[in-house]
């Protein structure tokens, strides 16, 4: 208990020593000791070394697991070095969602077909970002994290211990000078009845001041080179930092590169499927109910950058030839929608309507028409429209 007490006592002369010296330094009134410029330049560039690469990790964290709560919890799992969990994506919960609400709708409807196919996809989304997180955990930010946490600590650890030696090279000085100082005024005013055996104090203590400079100033030799190599390490450390970038970005290129494949896939899919599993929504209850407000006609015009349809061909079944003239066909009670004219069209014949980009016009469909078609309407003008020209809206 008495050592413990003695230790703290210690502890508590010497920084408060520690802080005068540094109020003295700011303020002009006591001898700093500077680094050489090139060891000055090196702690600079540890330091925005360390700034920068702390705040790339946390960033890439933010992009990995952008949910707070989700890199709190890998955090002390981390720190309790327990094995996180395998966390379900999101991609992968709204696939195994669509996959669920197709058994519920029914996998023989056309909705709920189509729902188990995009779901399989969305599910295979999810497991290429569950992989390119994985590697970007493994080759990224792993070895960020290690710098941080360990070559840094070490560095900043041997860093403190050049500045303790630096004071305490500044103390020597300072008490060095104070000894001289003594030893040349005692000497110019000489009285040998009373100030020869002060003299020699004074000299012995000047001479135990200059050895322990000696040794305050071989000491702080030795700390500032230890901290030389271990700073000149940072260039090592940013040839590693740029191999496991190199590999962050071919993870992330194979990863999106995988995604675009996957919705490849899944377009020609729906495309080949387009005449059964997407009718024309309007003509699907057209027997029984003469309209319908289900889903939007879906077609690859309406995906961005997407260029216009090839016109569909005009409808020439005997019913719709025989039954179908326009000027005779009247919008139903209930069942009209709006829609959006995504492309320009030119009417073909007197019994189409051209239509405008971006304009909105009333859309319907009448028993027996052909599902790729629908009539529209724009004032007092009336017509057959292609669906594939038409963003359907609720």
């Amino acid at each position: 208990m008495d050592f413990n007490v003695k230790k703290l006592a210690s502890d508590a002369g010497v920084f408060f020593t520690r802080a005068v010296q540094y109020t003295e330094e700011k303020l002009g009134q006591a001898e700093k000791t500077e680094l050489d410029a090139h060891l000055e330049n090196l702690i600079a560039r540890a330091d925005c070394t360390k700034n920068w690469t702390e705040k790339i990790f946390r960033q890439t964290e933010v992009l990995l697991q952008p949910n707070p709560s989700a890199r709190i919890e890998e955090f002390f799992y981390e720190k309790l070095d327990r094995k996180i969990p395998s966390r379900t994506t999101n991609a992968e919960l709204l696939g195994q969602h669509m996959q669920d609400a197709a058994k519920e709708f029914g996998p023989g409807t056309p909705y709920g077909s189509t729902l188990i196919t995009v779901g399989e996809f969305q599910r295979r989304l999810g497991g290429a970002e569950r992989e390119f997180l994985q590697m970007s955990a493994i080759n990224f930010l792993t070895p960020l994290r290690n710098f941080l946490e360990g070559d840094w600590k070490t560095i900043s650890k041997e860093r403190r211990l050049l500045e303790n030696r630096r004071l305490d090279l500044d103390i020597c000085k300072a008490r060095l000078k104070k000894a001289k100082l003594a030893e040349a005024k005692s000497a110019a005013a000489p009285d040998f009845q009373e100030t020869r055996p002060r003299n020699y104090v004074l000299s012995a203590s000047a001479s135990a001041a200059e050895h322990e400079l000696r040794v305050a100033q071989t000491e702080f030799d030795r700390q500032a080179e230890v901290t030389r190599l271990l700073l000149e390490g940072i260039s090592s450390t940013h040839v590693n930092h740029l191999r496991c970038l190199h590999e962050f970005v071919e993870a992330q290129a194979a990863y999106y590169a995988q995604c675009h494949k996957h919705m490849q896939d899944l377009q020609k899919e729906l495309s080949s499927a387009n005449g059964d599993t997407f009718p024309n929504s309007f003509a699907v209850n057209a027997s029984t109910s003469g309209v319908s407000a289900g889903p939007s006609h879906l077609s690859s015009a309406t995906l961005p950058g997407a260029s216009p349809p090839s016109h569909p061909s005009n409808p020439s079944n005997a019913l719709e030839s025989s039954t179908l003239k326009i000027e005779e066909v009247k919008p139903p009670a209930t069942g009209t929608r709006k829609a959006k004219v995504l492309y320009d069209y030119d009417a073909a014949d007197t019994s189409e309507l051209s239509l405008l980009a971006d304009e909105l016009i009333t859309v319907y469909t009448v028993p027996g028409m052909d599902p790729d078609w629908l009539i529209g309407e724009r004032g007092n003008q009336k017509g057959k429209v292609p669906v594939t020209y038409l963003e359907l809206l609720s």
